[in-house]
């Protein structure tokens, strides 16, 4: 699609997104002392989740991105 001038990207999120859905997923399958001690790197801001895309848009055409991955820095490999 570049030759249309059209940036197509495949942004990988590799990790949950600080939702209410998400924390409740976590709650039912870890339990409420698992929601207490939430390790604040686990998740990523969906605020954090939209500056990746917003930065994709904005790439100059010299110097596009096709393939990003984003992922917490306190994920655990």
């Amino acid at each position: 699609m570049g030759p249309k001038k059209i940036h197509v990207a495949h942004l990988v999120i590799d990790a949950g997104v600080d939702t209410a859905w998400v924390r409740e997923r976590i709650r039912e399958r870890e339990g409420d002392d698992a929601m207490k001690n939430l390790d604040p790197g686990r998740l990523m801001r969906p605020d954090a989740v939209a500056e990746a895309y917003w930065q994709l848009y904005q790439q100059p055409r010299d110097a596009w991105t096709f393939e990003q991955e984003i992922r917490p820095f306190g994920e655990k490999w």
